[in-house]
């Protein structure tokens, strides 16, 4: 295994608050390299160009009438999975760290960058190259926390490695996408997943102590398509807290300006994806968005229990209704909280249309603080996909 020493130049940087994406910075760890001279390039909030980048990793950008493109991105298959032999402690079934063992175990890869936990923090993101099974599976669990995952891509030159599988979220694979040539790699793989509303360590605390009745015993937690946040306990035991009964007031600034400002929920330039977000409930969501991707899929296809993708219900009047309760940081009492749960659990939004749920609400939320809080960004930053999904719907006057 191979950890991380950020580069002195980049070190020094990061210690004076002078990231080139200042407040937007989402730590993808980029800056901590010498590749921190292609940033005005790569950076996902410097320069927004996932459809030219699309267009080098999968063939072609989407296609703006077709609205599953819109929302999913380019793609070939989508699916729901499980594994049929679930690994201990995994998040969900294990799908990610299966594939990435496979991978390893077969030679397509020499290394996977993962993130591990610090030592001393269950939640402390620490980016590797793991080299052995064991390694990958130490990175099982999501980190809820912004994470410096490119960080050891420097490394990855200096011990000679050929052949990569790199994990991580949008922001990430953007900015590794912009680099990928200058690796001196003769194979890259990409596995993504979905990502929204990340934290900083503090904002991960705060979270916890506002939301969970046992913050210090959290393993980890997942906003799920029951419309209910699940924590799981220490021992075993599922803590399930509704949206609508979060303190919003309290919770509202605790996500990182990035991820305000972000519009590639769904992964959009890794060779395959995988999540829950369009998925039934239990069960994985697979996005192929490439021949790549579809032979990476294919390792573990054996081992997979899938299902087609399913959509049911709309959508529409529950995401306008939801931007200006968010605005005004409206939290029902929880009895109400949970009353409302249920009937939503029972007539709401499933499948992919919870998908577009999910994306619809996250996109007019960040459209309108990138509007208010950046105006002079909004043309050249919210992608045009994004565009017509927020144009669906009323938004308040800025």
């Amino acid at each position: 295994m191979t950890s991380v020493q950020p580069h002195k130049k980049a070190k020094a940087l990061k210690s004076s608050s002078r990231r080139p994406a200042k407040e937007l910075c989402s730590e993808c760890g980029l800056c901590d390299t010498y590749y921190i001279h292609y940033v005005k390039e790569a950076c996902a909030f410097l320069n927004q160009q996932i459809a030219d980048l699309e267009a080098e990793a999968h063939g072609r950008s989407r296609d703006l009438e077709q609205w599953d493109d819109c929302y999913f991105g380019v793609h070939q298959t989508m699916m729901a999975a499980r594994k049929q032999q679930p690994i201990e402690g995994a998040q969900w079934t294990g799908i990610v760290s299966s594939l990435a063992i496979e991978m390893l175990n077969r030679g397509w890869v020499e290394g996977v960058v993962c993130v591990q936990n610090t030592e001393s923090d269950r939640f402390g993101p620490q980016p590797v190259i793991a080299r052995t099974p064991e390694e990958i599976l130490a990175a099982r669990v999501n980190k809820p926390t912004l994470s410096p995952n490119l960080s050891v891509l420097e490394l990855v030159e200096q011990s000679g490695l050929k052949k990569l599988l790199v994990i991580g979220v949008g922001c990430q694979i953007q900015a590794l996408r912009a680099v990928q040539d200058k690796l001196g790699l003769e194979k890259l793989y990409v596995l993504g997943t979905p990502c929204v509303d990340n934290v900083s360590r503090d904002g991960l605390q705060k979270f916890l102590e506002t939301t969970s009745r046992s913050p210090e015993t959290v393993v980890h937690y997942e906003f799920m398509q029951d419309f209910r946040v699940h924590f799981k306990h220490e021992d075993g035991s599922i803590e399930k807290v509704p949206f609508f009964g979060l303190n919003t007031k309290e919770l509202k600034d605790v996500f990182a300006p990035s991820c305000l400002s972000c519009f590639d929920y769904v992964n959009s330039l890794a060779d395959l994806v995988v999540g829950y977000m369009g998925a039934p409930f239990g069960w994985q969501w697979i996005v192929v968005r490439n021949d790549r991707g579809q032979e990476m899929l294919d390792l573990v296809m054996d081992q997979l229990e899938t299902q087609p993708v399913m959509s049911k219900g709309d959508r529409r009047a529950a995401v306008q209704q939801s931007i200006p309760a968010y605005e005004k940081g409206v939290t029902l009492p929880m009895w109400a909280a949970q009353l409302m749960g249920v009937v939503i659990e029972k007539i709401g939004p499933k499948g992919l249309e919870y998908a577009r749920f999910s994306i619809d609400s996250h996109f007019t939320r960040n459209y309108l603080y990138v509007q208010r809080n950046h105006p002079e960004k909004l043309a050249d930053h919210v992608p045009d996909y994004a565009q017509r999904i927020v144009g669906q719907y009323q938004l308040p006057q800025s």
